[in-house]
């Protein structure tokens, strides 16, 4: 396993992926002849903010499983383009949240009392104490705009202040709010309530330039408002704006549309404070992201557990421990299944019943895509191109339709059951499974016949009309080939299926001497008149 430190991190950060035996771990200072050349067979990129994983750096990262950007914002990440190429993108948000949180309340604290300003005039031997008269925070209303975990903490630090705490968040619980002393408001009110108003919100299509001249100008005047989220949230021309008139009374911005900030209608502004994006620069919080980004990387790798990933569903590690086992049996059935439809796939219908219907399915679904299309040959794509990142991305490309539904109940006896059900434009097949003890996968149905097999190994899925003598003659060509069996599992049409009678379905598990041997046993089979169909199909490395 190679890992490669494009940035600086901490002794502490660089001693997680050294404890790791037999990984090879390359820092900045050690990349010598350009980062494209030692990607050529790294496994996990570690970036900060300068380095740009553009799509033509990735596309010198062939092996590339995992990029782990060291902070919130992926900007220097192609995200679309890793994703295309099945390259997990994980961030750290959170990490940095106490050092973000101090600085809000520094900076608010700056702005009601003009430190700078008197810093500056201090040393410029003045003593202009009667001009820097400030405003007590006590009993002012405070705005916070996104309530997770830096908004909350900055509510926690306010509440010392005395001020009435007011919040918008459409996502959060509101007994979290009221725990925490914010009132929940709608943006407007937010906007119109404020003396203090901060932002701690993500950049999403809604909330880009959220304060703007229309906000602006619903707001109290001189009111002061703080931004240490995206600089993008902010309309910066409208704010400098009313910064000029008066009609707010001063700012606190932290970040910026373009940084660094070299030509900005802010500065010259008494009224704004500024600083070059440092809300998480702290030593204890570079510590905290560094080290956490080292174990959610080294998860990934190990354990294939996706924590903070911005495209991929993530799950915590109880969550993960829970469903890892029917991730892994999804692509084994989607694999198993590949083969039956030989027309162009049109459409996929994924069905979880039981337990596995009540959680989070999402990796479940990826998972199925990757085996479905791993296992396909055509469809404009080479075999072996899917993954459980890139597979829904694929289907979405290739036009396929995926379909799920969910039911909480089983019917037999399994605790969750998982269905596929392939629709091409040659006909239909389908197949179900479960996980039994020991995280065992087995198959369970295949189109219509009811059946229990491993779905592990080297399998010869056989279809057969049901007359005497087709598995004495299954055995019998295996054994002349010197292919042992180690499981022969049966299964055939009966009444209450919707398959035709007469019908039968074999699934030998076999121990390969070698692909040759396989193959020609498998040619032998397919001469045998009873026997209508043989699939030959290797689970053992998924």
């Amino acid at each position: 396993m190679k890992i490669v430190l494009a940035e600086k991190v901490s002794p502490a950060t660089l001693a997680i992926f050294q404890q790791e035996p037999g990984w090879q771990v390359v820092t900045a200072d050690q990349i010598k002849n350009g980062l494209a050349a030692e990607l050529a067979d790294a496994d996990a990129l570690v970036v900060r903010s300068a380095v740009q994983a553009d799509a033509k750096l990735l596309e010198s990262a062939p092996k590339l499983r995992v990029i782990g950007r060291a902070g919130v914002g992926v900007d220097n990440i192609d995200t679309d383009a890793a994703t295309r190429r099945g390259i997990v993108v994980m961030n750290t948000p959170g990490a940095n949240a106490i050092a973000v949180a101090e600085l809000t309340l520094g900076l608010m604290v700056s702005l009601a009392r003009a430190i700078p300003r008197a810093n500056s005039t201090m040393h410029q031997g003045k003593w202009e104490k009667k001009t820097l008269q400030g405003r007590e925070l006590r009993g002012k209303t405070f705005g916070i705009v996104g309530l997770g975990r830096i908004g909350l903490e900055v509510a926690r630090r306010a509440r010392a202040f005395g001020m009435e705490l007011i919040g918008y968040d459409p996502f959060i619980a509101p007994v979290i709010a009221r725990e925490n002393d914010v009132t929940l408001v709608p943006i407007d009110e937010i906007f119109r309530r404020s003396d203090y108003l901060t932002l701690h919100v993500g950049l999403t299509a809604q909330t880009e330039g959220m304060i703007n001249a229309t906000s602006l100008a619903i707001m109290k005047k001189g009111v002061r408002i703080i931004n240490c989220a995206r600089g993008e949230l902010i309309v910066e021309q409208a704010l400098a704006d009313a910064l000029k008139s008066g009609h707010v009374g001063g700012a606190a911005l932290d970040v910026f549309h373009s940084e660094p900030l070299k030509d900005s209608a802010f500065f010259g502004l008494d009224n704004v404070i500024l600083s070059p994006h440092i809300a998480g620069s702290t030593d204890e919080a570079q510590e905290a992201i560094g080290i956490q980004l080292a174990r959610q990387v080294s998860d990934y790798l190990k354990l294939g557990v996706v924590q903070n990933a911005v495209n991929l569903p993530s799950l915590t590690h109880e969550e993960y421990t829970e469903v890892a086992p029917y991730i892994e049996m999804a692509e084994r059935l989607g694999h198993f299944l590949s083969h039956a439809t030989p027309g162009n796939l049109e459409n996929i219908q994924i069905s979880y019943t039981g337990r596995l219907a009540t959680g989070k399915t999402d990796l479940v679904r990826n998972a199925a895509l990757a085996g479905i299309f791993s296992g396909s040959e055509g469809n404009g794509e080479s075999k072996g191109t899917a993954n459980r990142i890139n597979a829904a991305a694929i289907a979405e490309e290739r036009g396929i339709r995926v379909q799920e539904d969910k039911k909480e109940f089983t019917t037999g006896g399994a605790g969750s059951v998982l269905k596929l059900t392939l629709h091409s434009s040659a006909g239909d097949a389908s197949a179900s499974a479960t996980v039994l003890h020991g995280n065992s996968p087995r198959l369970l149905s295949y189109d219509g016949i009811d059946i229990e097999a491993p779905l592990t190994g080297t399998l010869v899925a056989i279809r057969n009309h049901d007359v005497p003598g087709v598995i004495g003659r299954i055995g019998t060509i295996l054994g002349e080939h010197s292919v042992n069996i180690a499981n022969f599992a049966l299964g055939r049409s009966t009444r209450s299926q919707r398959v035709p009678q007469g019908q039968a379905l074999a699934v030998v598990q076999i121990d390969v001497p070698n692909a040759t041997t396989a193959n020609a046993a498998v040619e032998a089979l397919r001469k045998v008149e009873a026997i209508a169909s043989v699939r030959l199909i290797e689970l053992g490395k998924l």
